[in-house]
């Protein structure tokens, strides 16, 4: 379960983007677009590597960025849809690395 290069892009970026708010005081709408762009493309490019789980499970953090840039701050239901995105696309993340999740990408010939 070692990382490859798009990993470390994914860290680098999550690093950006958590200083650029923390700098220059991001609107809430501003950041959670940024970060929905972000995870997408890193989704497309899981996809296009043939990592299906995984492109799934950039794209359940795309709907966490989205329940953020729509939600009044504070609701309980959009903070529950918000940890129940990341949760779940954490667990496709790690079960798809640490082999526990079927390959459904590959055609046998059988």
């Amino acid at each position: 379960m070692g990382l490859d290069r798009l990993d470390w892009v994914a860290i680098a970026g999550f690093c950006m983007l958590t200083a650029a708010a923390q700098l220059v005081a991001l609107e809430a709408v501003v950041l959670a677009a940024g970060l929905g762009g972000f995870v997408l493309s890193l989704s497309v490019w899981r996809l296009y590597d043939g990592r299906v789980w995984e492109a799934i499970g950039w794209l359940a953090w795309l709907v966490a960025a989205v329940v953020l840039a729509l939600g009044p701050a504070g609701s309980p239901l959009l903070i529950l849809a918000f940890l129940g995105a990341i949760l779940f696309g954490l667990s496709l993340l790690f079960g798809a690395r640490t082999g526990r999740l079927p390959d459904v990408w590959t055609v046998s010939d059988e």
